[in-house]
């Protein structure tokens, strides 16, 4: 007869049974939340609202961070016989995966080896990548001539040498094999010759009509050679309509112009030059035309290590104010930032006006007038160096307002101008498409090619674009003849399409594209397509006068014609060596303001107990397009960190009006999953089920709902995640739209979202430094206050002397004050270190593989501390409705008392001669107490075989110079060890075998060559002249728990903001 276990007196569970009872999940109390931020003393930081709350789920979920049983793909409960079995088993693969072989495979030598092709070393070709209005200027990595790595091209305006995360995942775009792979007619496969033949036969029976009947819908046009193929269609057919419609590009911006200067003007900034910058709703750092470059110039100004006396700080760094309904990137790097409605924004526009003596006027809720006082007094005191920015989705109206604005400040000319559109031939898409649709609807239409959009999905849905593609039962006949698609996957408006043409990718075409400033550049192809795939510039040349015409002489012709002097064959070498054709960005205009604020008629003024629905590309996905990329769904989002899903974000107030709420429910003995309350919303006859997710800092009773989720035919990865905003988004209301409570009802149920930022926490650990400009003019050494010095005697190995680093020493340095979590480090690391992704189920278990996390932080803000104690509650903003933010980019600190060094117990995680925790993938066993006895939760394990061994277009993908991981393996951040091996061959072989030093800056970590804002500087920390080690004796330099005594060589610089004393005292 077995012992019975003896009953325990208490409720609590036994720390062995730890791993195996959890508390039941327990809604979040956002009372509870408000008063601890009542109770606490200075300024918190905290990452999630269970943590500031110090909810018991959310405790249970860190005691719970590291499993002591199998993972929960097994049986949950284990007995005695499991148990035997689960050891035995784990014995047994721990000596097989000691001593496994990698996948046999193999190769075909060339036959004849191209010229200039050196086996191993890659080589580098300048492109661009055209995306909106904007082309972003690459230079991509190219390993026996499949690409693989995609880099920022030094010499182009837009970039820099930096990206953005769509640039560096739009690699895995190629290589998608849900892509469309050849031409079809009504499903069944044809020949590019069977197309050639039917447009152009379609061509001749518009030729007795003028084309009247033709109609071309695309997106933003803004390559020369696309724009004048379309002119010259149109000049062969007068009768065919042009017709345009980019779903997540607003017309307030081009409207806003032609309102302010009586024609279409393009607005280039220059934040480089602005003392005081006011954004009203604008995301200018993260997203729109020129945001890689404008993030660089903004933080320019940023970077207090360039600045020479402290007392100098007041006159060089910038100052940002943002206004806006919902948190943005922009809004995160604010030194002040007030949440208003979208409707409150265009008021407080003609408030700003007025206050400058522009005439109008406009109505602002309470506590906003003095923030305006203070802004006003702000730009006043920098005439001609300060900068306003109004956002994309704001009306026309605001935009001429901003104009009028930057007129009276003297900005023009210094802080921006104006030149010719970048899009070509301009027009407002909203009503381009209304009037495509009215014509069908009409029997105007005979013939439809619609190239690379999908407005089935994305038109708004009153227009109900699908029903304009189908058969009209009515008149017994279809509503349009032939329907034409060309587009890169066989989505959802291609399904209704006589002929779908498969797209060709970027890097598989030739072509051009100007950039936000007028720069041509030339796409450079770096593969040959990997499917039957034709491009744009084909299919618009089968239905001119030159049909068969190929991409590349298509291209050459044009810039040609724009270059008729000169040797063109030099001109076109030195165009592909360069990225970009010289000269061609446009010039500044002089353009004479036309409008008059007082002129506008009064503002319509939202009713306060109305909610506001906003509509918003999603920040890793965007319009749809990217839905099926595997590393932007799983890339968290900068401000929420969710992934996989989008949400409707609410405020906390308006959350406590609808009782929306959301709990931690653990599983498996793993991380928790986050389940959230859904709701049914009904906005103009439509209606869509949607998760809630409360975000602190939005603004009270908005509602915002992403874009690009909820598609039903984009492939694997993209299809039914999410839910579809487009499905209640309207042409009246495309941007937003005033509805009461009750169009959102609580379904009773829960849904669960992936949200990392509950993942990897450092319990009681305050790991990030921020202060303001007069507290680091007052106490340079303001980072290391609070900072615990190590004990004397804390090491495993007494009397040991530290290493000499007699060569190179390794470090990196990362600015607080530059980055704004934008996530460009995160997308280049997996790019350039072949990690997996996971899914969405193993990120709700804390599986993730990225080797570089950011971490987001809020705070509270001193003006809400100051504003809390003049007891006016209409002008106290609380920490959780407008906290400050704040970003800590985390990858392997790389320890030099690595604590997982000391315990592995077969030698996997070793210390090199240079100081990095090298990995030696084939002596894991995976015991994961390195991952255990990480304090900064930076060791990611393989728990199943995330890598996809088997789909040929996916093996192309990787990167010959890193090892594929595969099951049972811990990785982790490496410092780009395969780059460091790179410069150091390159080094030793100079100077004819003799060899030389690694300059400062040879070697540039994949995360660091692709941050927009330079915040992570990476070098030899035994060189005193180095960029690094000049960073490391800043004082705001620090360590992230220095107590620990690790001695990690990544540090920060603390972040520092640049208040208005006026605004922290009002």
């Amino acid at each position: 007869m077995s012992a019975q276990p003896q009953e325990r007196k208490d409720d609590r569970p036994a720390d062995e049974n730890l791993a195996d009872v959890s508390l039941p999940p327990r809604p979040l109390n956002l009372a509870a939340v408000r008063a601890q931020l009542q109770s606490k003393t200075g300024k918190p930081y905290w990452r999630t609202l269970e943590e500031l709350a110090g909810d018991p789920s959310f405790e249970d979920l860190l005691h719970r961070e590291f499993p002591r049983q199998a993972p929960s793909e097994w049986d949950d409960s284990v007995d005695r016989r499991d148990f035997l079995k689960l050891m035995a088993a784990s014995l047994a693969l721990a000596g097989l995966s000691g001593c496994g072989r990698a996948p046999e495979q193999y190769i075909v030598p060339y036959v004849k080896q191209p010229d200039g092709l050196v086996q191993g070393k890659p080589r580098f070709y300048a492109t661009a990548m055209p995306f909106g209005a904007d082309a972003m200027g690459l230079l991509v990595e190219s390993h026996e001539g499949r690409p693989t790595k995609i880099e920022g091209n030094p010499d182009h305006p837009s970039s820099l040498g930096a990206t953005n995360a769509f640039a560096q995942a739009s690699l895995l775009d190629l290589y998608d094999p849900d892509r469309a792979q050849t031409v079809t007619q009504a499903g069944e496969i044809r020949t590019w010759s069977q197309f050639l033949d039917a447009a152009q036969a379609l061509a001749a029976s518009f030729q007795t009509v003028q084309g009247g009947g033709f109609r071309i819908l695309t997106g933003i046009i803004n390559s020369p050679t696309v724009a004048a193929q379309l002119q010259t269609i149109l000049t062969l057919y007068p009768q065919a309509k042009w017709h345009r419609w980019e779903p997540a590009v607003g017309d307030g911006t081009r409207e806003g112009a032609k309102l302010a200067f009586g024609s279409y003007v393009n607005t280039v900034y220059r934040p480089e030059n602005a003392d005081v910058i006011l954004s009203i709703d604008s995301d200018f750092l993260a997203s729109g035309p020129g945001n890689v470059r404008y993030m660089r110039d903004f933080y320019r100004r940023r970077k207090l290590d360039q600045f020479a006396e402290a007392d100098r700080l007041g006159n060089q760094m910038s100052r940002l104010y943002v206004v806006e309904p919902t948190p943005s990137v922009t809004g995160s790097s604010a030194d002040h930032r007030l949440p208003l409605r979208y409707g409150e924004s265009a008021q407080f526009a003609r408030a700003l006006a007025a206050k400058l003596g522009l005439g109008g006027g406009g109505k602002l809720p309470p506590g906003a007038e003095k923030w305006l006082d203070a802004v006003v007094k702000d730009l006043r005191k920098h005439p001609r160096r300060t900068l306003v920015v109004a956002g994309e989705q704001q009306p026309a109206e605001v935009h001429a307002l901003v104009h009028a604005i930057n007129a009276a400040l003297g900005n023009v000319g210094t802080t921006l101008y104006y030149t010719e559109p970048v899009e070509a031939h301009p027009v407002n898409h909203l009503e381009s498409l209304r009037e495509l649709c009215a014509d069908i609807d009409q029997g105007k239409v005979s013939a439809l090619l619609i190239l690379g959009v999908n407005p089935v999905y994305t038109a708004p849905h009153d227009f109900d674009f699908a029903s304009k593609l189908l058969f009209d039962e009515r008149h017994k006949r279809k509503k349009i003849e032939t329907v034409i698609h060309c587009s890169q996957h066989f989505d959802e408006t291609s399904q209704y399409c006589d002929w779908h043409v498969a797209e060709s990718h970027y890097l598989e075409t030739w072509g051009d594209v100007r950039a936000f400033d007028g720069t041509v550049s030339v796409v450079q192809p770096l593969i040959a397509p990997l499917y039957r795939t034709h491009s744009v510039y084909e299919v618009l040349a089968a239905f001119s006068d030159k049909p068969g015409l190929s991409t590349y002489d298509a291209v050459r012709d044009r810039l040609k014609t724009a270059n008729p002097s000169g040797d063109f064959e030099k001109f076109w070498r030195k165009t592909l060596n360069d990225g970009i054709v010289t000269g061609t960005a446009f010039a500044p205009l002089s353009v004479p303001l036309k409008f008059n604020p007082a002129s506008l008629p009064p503002a319509k003024e939202s009713s306060s107990n109305e909610l506001e629905f906003l509509f918003r590309p999603d920040p890793s996905i965007y319009d749809g397009r990217f839905a099926n990329n595997g590393w932007l769904q799983e890339l968290p989002k900068p401000v929420t960190k969710l992934t996989w899903d989008n949400a409707a974000l609410v405020s906390p107030k308006t959350a406590e009006a609808l009782q929306l709420t959301h709990k931690i429910a653990s599983r498996g003995g793993e991380h928790g999953q986050i389940l959230s309350n859904v709701v049914d919303i009904s906005l103009s006859g439509s209606q869509v089920t949607a998760a809630a997710w409360i975000l602190p800092g939005q603004a009270e009773g908005v509602v915002v709902l992403p874009l690009g989720y909820g598609r039903k035919r984009a492939g694997y990865t993209g299809t039914n995640k999410g839910f579809n905003a487009y499905a209640v988004r309207a042409s009246s209301a495309l941007w937003a739209a005033n509805a009461p409570n009750s169009v959102i009802r609580k379904t009773g149920d829960d849904y669960p979202l992936a949200c990392t930022q509950y993942h990897f926490n450092m319990e009681g650990r305050h790991i990030l430094v921020a202060g303001t400009l007069e507290e680091y003019r007052k106490n340079p050494n303001f980072a290391h206050e609070d900072e615990e010095a190590p004990p004397k005697e804390l090491s495993l190995y007494k009397g040991e002397a530290e290493f000499p680093y007699n060569r190179d020493k390794w470090a990196m340095a990362i600015d607080l004050n530059s980055c704004n979590g934008c996530n460009a480090c995160v997308i280049a690391c997996q790019a350039e270190n072949n990690i997996a992704v996971v899914g969405k189920d193993q990120v709700m278990r804390g599986r993730e593989m990225h080797w570089i996390r950011i971490d987001r932080y809020y705070t509270n803000t001193d003006s809400a501390t100051s504003r809390k104690s003049t007891g006016d509650p209409s002008e106290y903003q609380p920490a959780l409705d407008n906290p400050e933010t704040f970003f800590q980019p985390v990858p392997c600190q790389q320890c030099e008392n690595a604590p997982c060094e000391q315990v592995c117990p077969v030698g996997a995680t070793v210390h090199s001669a240079e100081g990095l925790n090298d990995m030696v993938y084939n002596r894991c066993i995976g015991t994961r107490y390195c991952s255990n006895n990480c304090p900064y939760k930076v060791r990611r394990f393989n728990f199943l075989r995330f890598q996809d061994w088997e789909t040929p277009q996916l093996k192309l993908l990787r990167n010959p110079e890193v090892t594929v991981r595969s099951r049972g393996v811990m990785e982790k951040c490496s410092y780009c060890t395969q780059r460091i091996n790179n410069a150091r061959i390159d080094a030793e072989r100079a100077e004819n075998g003799k060899g030389r030093p690694i300059r400062d800056g040879e070697i540039v970590t994949a995360c660091e060559q692709a941050c927009p804002s330079q915040a992570i500087v990476f070098g030899n920390a035994n060189d005193p002249h180095s960029r690094v080690s000049k960073l490391r004796a800043r004082q705001r330099n620090y360590a992230i728990m220095p107590e620990l005594n690790t001695r990690a060589r990544t540090t920060y610089l603390a972040a520092v903001r640049n208040p208005n004393p006026e605004l922290e005292n009002a």
